[in-house]
């Protein structure tokens, strides 16, 4: 063994068999069991002694302390807590403009790995562009079917508030009502709302829950296999699991100019243990950008 580096065991034999507790309140183990189990043998155990919302709900009524990928280590630590195991999963999520077409609205989804035994943070994250995220302000006598149609009422839940006048979702002590399902439910919701309101009308929106939303539960499905693909890639330096990217360029060529713009140029990969890093070619092999990104030939 004299000369192996610190991690010389793949990784799946490092983690095979040890549990791994999970916090969520939302149903998330069902997303992440199998992934885990099938490809790091590590089975899920709920930190149900702890309450995820105390980091910070979609709906807004607890703001979120910190960033999502620090929340997100901050639920993991708080399940091993919780749990008195050594590794620690979580899982947290945030909605708004894409970083580089702000006029589009993207899901990003954070899936973070903990290993105290070992001293390892292996995080990964999924910019998810089909989402239904959404938010409108409703008076009884509008007919909001095609909004419902669009957000995927009632497979996906909506959340119901009364309009405070001010263009918030209202103030303490005002309903604000989740996981509704059933037109029945929505109705009674609205009506409610609405007389608590201000001026009659009402805030819906979507609920962004992991289980109350099969469009987000997708995105973090598939965020579960990539986490599980890193932790299983060991670094090429010392051999710790968790190597893939950390980073990125920009700078990618105009086409007509040449001159940099704030597309990616490249990848930045690198190890959660040492300070191995590797620069890549962006995936799809583009090398220059179109003129309509470059801030000589449209400024």
């Amino acid at each position: 063994m004299i000369g192996l580096p610190p991690f010389a065991c793949r990784p799946p034999e490092a983690f095979a068999g040890r549990p791994v507790s999970l916090a969520t309140r939302h149903g998330k183990e069902r997303l992440l069991a199998r992934p885990f189990r099938h490809g790091l043998d590590l089975s899920l155990v709920l930190a149900t002694g702890f309450d995820t919302d105390l980091l910070g709900t979609f709906s807004g009524e607890r703001p979120r302390p910190a960033d999502a990928l620090e929340t997100c280590r901050r639920k993991a630590e708080a399940g091993m807590d919780d749990t008195g195991l050594d590794l620690g999963l979580a899982s947290e999520g945030s909605f708004g403009s894409h970083p580089a077409l702000p006029w589009m609205t993207v899901g990003t989804e954070w899936l973070t790995f903990v290993d105290r035994r070992e001293g390892l943070l292996i995080a990964e994250s999924l910019v998810a562009t089909r989402i239904n995220f959404d938010r409108r302000r409703v008076s009884p006598q509008d007919d909001i079917q095609d909004w419902l149609d669009r957000v995927g009422f009632p497979s996906h839940a909506l959340i119901a508030s009364p309009h405070a006048g001010d263009g918030d979702g209202g103030s303490p002590g005002t309903p604000l009502i989740k996981g509704l399902r059933t037109h029945a439910a929505l109705a009674e919701a609205q009506g409610r709302c609405a007389r608590a309101s201000s001026d009659g009308s009402v805030w819906l929106e979507t609920d962004m829950r992991a289980h109350c939303n099969p469009t987000r539960r997708l995105a973090i499905r598939s965020l579960a296999f990539r986490l599980v693909r890193r932790i299983a890639r060991p670094c090429p330096a010392c051999g710790a699991p968790g190597w893939g990217r950390c980073d990125v360029r920009v700078g990618l060529p105009c086409s007509w100019c040449g001159h940099p713009t704030e597309r990616l140029l490249a990848e930045v990969w690198g190890c959660v243990a040492c300070a191995h890093r590797q620069e890549r070619p962006r995936p799809d092999g583009r090398l220059t950008a179109d003129p309509g990104d470059c801030p000589r030939c449209n400024p």
